[in-house]
């Protein structure tokens, strides 16, 4: 989705500060409660992998927040409106929560009980640390779809209010959805880099959601969204080069 940003109108002018404390405050839930649920989960802080994941996912979340923010900083502003967006299909506000929020925090406690009860480690060290990598990956490739796409919503609507056209560039050239490409591969990395492969169920389970979500979206824009339709059939895949 995309295009060339338009100035907001006087009539959205208004819920500007609101929405900025909105988003501020979903960050802050979004990069604290999960570390926090993690290590109640573990029963202990004495958990170096487990330092080591949260260090590596707060610094690359705010990272990736400071360069969109830089960017683009009307674009944190509208994903800050989640729960006053006007539009938004009520399927993608369940899903939403569940892949961003819900899901997330669910695989965080089952590894977190997974060091609690010594349950089998058996991902070698140069698995963890791959997944360390390709975590970081999920970060650049987020931050690189919202610095791209200047319509980038917590739920998919159509934003007329900001005059809403298709995005071809960045790594929209290539897969429609590109961020919930990152989503799936960072889910399913977090089980590996924490040598917790039971928490790989709730992780699958979620990515599985995205995927879900990924083509309700995509149906959703080709209806409503004028030239997705022509995009969907230049860019063909929507979230797998090569697969789907």
């Amino acid at each position: 989705m995309g295009g060339v940003v338009q100035h907001e109108s006087r009539a959205d002018a208004s819920p500007r500060p609101l929405a900025s404390r909105r988003a501020m405050l979903g960050a802050l839930l979004y990069l604290f409660l999960g570390p926090l649920l993690l290590f109640a989960a573990a029963g202990t802080v004495r958990w170096p992998m487990g330092w080591f994941y949260v260090a590596l996912t707060l610094l690359l979340a705010i990272g990736s927040r400071v360069v969109v923010w830089r960017r683009n900083p009307d674009l944190l502003r509208e994903r800050g409106r989640y729960a006053s967006a006007e539009g938004a299909p009520g399927w993608d506000r369940v899903l939403s929560l569940g892949v961003g929020m819900v899901g997330p925090i669910i695989v965080g406690i089952v590894a977190g009980l997974h060091h609690r009860f010594g349950w089998p480690a058996v991902v070698p060290l140069g698995v963890q640390v791959l997944a360390a990598v390709l975590l970081a990956v999920n970060y650049g490739l987020g931050a690189w779809a919202m610095v791209s796409n200047p319509f980038f919503s917590a739920v998919v609507r159509l934003q007329g209010d900001r005059g809403h056209a298709v995005v071809a560039q960045g790594p929209y050239r290539w897969v429609r959805h590109p961020a919930y490409l990152g989503a799936c591969i960072g889910i399913l990395m977090l089980p590996l880099m924490l040598d917790a492969l039971w928490a790989l169920v709730p992780a699958t389970l979620t990515a599985v959601a995205v995927v879900v979500r990924t083509a309700l979206e995509d149906r959703f824009l080709r209806r409503n969204l004028p030239g997705y339709a022509d995009y969907a059939q230049r860019t063909r895949y929507r979230l797998l080069p090569g697969l789907w």
